[in-house]
Order: C-alpha cells, then sequence, then structure tokens
C-alpha cells in the first residue's frame, strides 16, 4: 500500500522527500477541504487571488454560473459568456448566483471584441451589467480591447487579453491590459493565422513582456503545468479540457463524444476568410472544409454551418455532427465526465508527481 493512498482519488507512487513534502500539504488539504491546497505561486494567482495558476477561458454557450462558480471553488478563475444568455435580465441573473455558488469570492467575465463595431455594440452594455454586479475580472478575447479598457480599468476591474502573436500581446499590454493570455496552435476556436505551437510561444511572449502571461492551446495537464511555469509562463488556461465536466450542462451524449476524441480528431476550417477555427472533426466541419477545397468564398454558403445557434443546438442535443463546435487538442486528455474539482487535482498531483520526476533526473554535483 502507498503511502498516501487513502487520500481521495489519489494513488501516488513512491518518490523522493522532495515528493514526499510536497504531497503531505495535498494530503492535509484533502482532509481539510476536499481539494489540492496551493501548491504553485506565480503573479497569476497573485493577479486573481486565486490558489491555483489556471485559468478557465469563457466557453461560448456553456460558461454559466453553475461552471464558473465550480471552478472558483476549485481554487481557479473562471469567466462566465454574457453572449450564451438570450436577455441581459438573463445575463444578469447568472452573475448573481455565480456570486452565492462562490459564497462572494471573485469571477470574471468574457468579452469578445468583434472585427465588426456593429457586433461590438452591446459590449458596452454587458461590461456595465458585470460593473453593477462588482465583478472584478475581464477577459478579453478577438480584437483589441482598448476601446473598452479606460471604463473596465476606472471600474476597478483588471483584465487579461487572450492573443495569438507577441506583437498583438505586446500591443495590449501598451494599451493597459493587466495579463495576456497566449494562444498556441494547438488551441480550440480561434489560434490565429500563424499557427505557431504552445511551446514556442511560451517561451517566446514572456521574454517580450512584463506584465504576466498565461499559456492556452492543447494544454490538459499536470505535467504540461509544469512545463509552461518552467518555460516562463504564470499559468495555464483551459478549455476543451473542461467540456466533459459534470458541471457544464451540455447533454452527455456530446461530452461522451469528446471522451472518446483523440489529438486528432480536430481540424481547421475558415482559412478561406483568414480566421482559422480549430474545431471537433464532425460532419458539418467537413461540409465546411469541402466548401474551401470548391474554392467557394461567398460567405452566404459557409452561414448555415457555421452559424452560432447550430453550435447550441449541438449541446441541447447531444447532436455532436451539427455545427462547427470548437475543440482544441486538449480533447486528448478529456478521457472521461468528472466534476471540476476532480479535474483540477488530477492535473495538480500529476504536476506534483512531475517536479518529482525532475528532481530525480537533476545529477547531483560532487
Amino acid at each position: 500500500m502507498h503511502r498516501y493512498e487513502s487520500c481521495g482519488n489519489y494513488s501516488p507512487p513512491i518518490r523522493s522527500r522532495r515528493y514526499f513534502a510536497l504531497w503531505d500539504k495535498v494530503r492535509i488539504g484533502c482532509a481539510a477541504k476536499s481539494m489540492t491546497p496551493p501548491v504553485f505561486k506565480t503573479r497569476i494567482t497573485e493577479l486573481f487571488g486565486i490558489d491555483h495558476p489556471i485559468l478557465c477561458g469563457g466557453l461560448m454557450w456553456l460558461a454559466d454560473a453553475n461552471y464558473v462558480g465550480a471552478v472558483v471553488n476549485a481554487g481557479g478563475m473562471g469567466f462566465i459568456t454574457p453572449r450564451s444568455f438570450p436577455t441581459l435580465n438573463d445575463y444578469r441573473a447568472q452573475l448573481r448566483k455565480c456570486r452565492e455558488i462562490t459564497e462572494g469570492k471573485p469571477f470574471g467575465v468574457n468579452i469578445y471584441v468583434s472585427a465588426r463595431p456593429e457586433a461590438n455594440e452591446e459590449l458596452g452594455i454587458f461590461l456595465d451589467v458585470a460593473i453593477e454586479e462588482k465583478v472584478e475580472f475581464v477577459e478579453t478575447a478577438g480584437f483589441s480591447p482598448k476601446a473598452f479598457l479606460p471604463r473596465i480599468k476606472d471600474s476597478g476591474m483588471k483584465v487579461i487579453h487572450k492573443c495569438t502573436t507577441l506583437r498583438h500581446a505586446q500591443s495590449a499590454a501598451k494599451a493597459g491590459v493587466d495579463a495576456i493570455t497566449i494562444l498556441g496552435a494547438e488551441a480550440g476556436g480561434h489560434p490565429g493565422m500563424n499557427m505557431i505551437g504552445g511551446l514556442v510561444q511560451g517561451a517566446v511572449v514572456p521574454d517580450g513582456l512584463d506584465i504576466p502571461v498565461v499559456l492556452a492551446g492543447g494544454v490538459g495537464t499536470g505535467r504540461q503545468l509544469l512545463a509552461a511555469l518552467a518555460l516562463g509562463t504564470d499559468g495555464i488556461l483551459l478549455g476543451s479540457r473542461m467540456t466533459v465536466a459534470k458541471e457544464i450542462w451540455a447533454d452527455d451524449k456530446y461530452k461522451l463524444r469528446v471522451a472518446e476524441t483523440v489529438e486528432s480528431d480536430t481540424r481547421i476550417v475558415m482559412s478561406t476568410f483568414n480566421d482559422n477555427s480549430r474545431v471537433l472533426d464532425n460532419a458539418t466541419a467537413k461540409a465546411v472544409n469541402e466548401l474551401e477545397k470548391q474554392g467557394v468564398t461567398d460567405f452566404e454558403q459557409y452561414k448555415p454551418l457555421v452559424q452560432g445557434p447550430n453550435q447550441r443546438e449541438a449541446y441541447v442535443s447531444g447532436d455532436f455532427d451539427q455545427g462547427t463546435l470548437s475543440m482544441g487538442q486538449s480533447c486528448a486528455f478529456a478521457n472521461e465526465i468528472v466534476s471540476v474539482e476532480k479535474i483540477f487535482d488530477d492535473i495538480l498531483s500529476d504536476a506534483i508527481e512531475m517536479q518529482s520526476r525532475l528532481g530525480s533526473l537533476a545529477i547531483e554535483k560532487g
């Protein structure tokens, strides 16, 4: 029987003294809080006031109060997506519900900035509601959030901007954001047109910035968390890895499909429009790629396939062939439907074990 076999779902192998020291912290935390206590302290844990350097990005249609509240209670930071709800009252109700679930602990909202000004008209309203409800953090994505930063900063909220190149990250930092999430090519959703891998992004971007950097894209394990910290970043952001969480409201048929995926079960669509999107390799994605292969450049022919309501309907019905469903290569690690807390615990225990492994590989001097 292993030394700490009785601690929750953990059964760590015997390792070094360093490993035992770290694991003692986990064991004590399990008994006290039924979750892993802090293991790593970074600029991101300090900025957000969280236990672990783990953020969970805003998932369109899926990031509601139940999910984000579970992320916060597990020691991370999550972001509610305002556009996921039919009315402003529904959005406000979700913010209030999340506050109840977290018992007052901070959480955030996600604001996607479009290249089309008319699509951004409601963003100010979303921000106003968040400010009124005293939301503490904002995750921005898409185009530059510069136009919205005065309102965000004047309210006292902190903002982390998601981008795909060092150049864009430096521009956002100059505009005044508090932190950056840098996406690797492995990311679901919009990984950018340059398609630079996470190992490169994680090493290049922190050297070019003075503010905290979070690595996203294909990340779903503790060893990747450890690698991200070793690269010089301050934490990781999870997306597709979390789609199998029990707290995600999507139909279990969709979650079971995700649990069966491997790292090659995604594909890139919409390159024709200089808008790479990594999605689940399903019938709809194949149909989109076929239009692209034929050289079709009229967006109206794509619209019935890629429009947002299709995605929501897929989550409702579990029909995973319907819609272009954002999916990153971290789907390879989403192997079972479990709670947010269990996902976090598994990631952190893996990071602790891998930290011990690295120590055992070091050649002792003398």
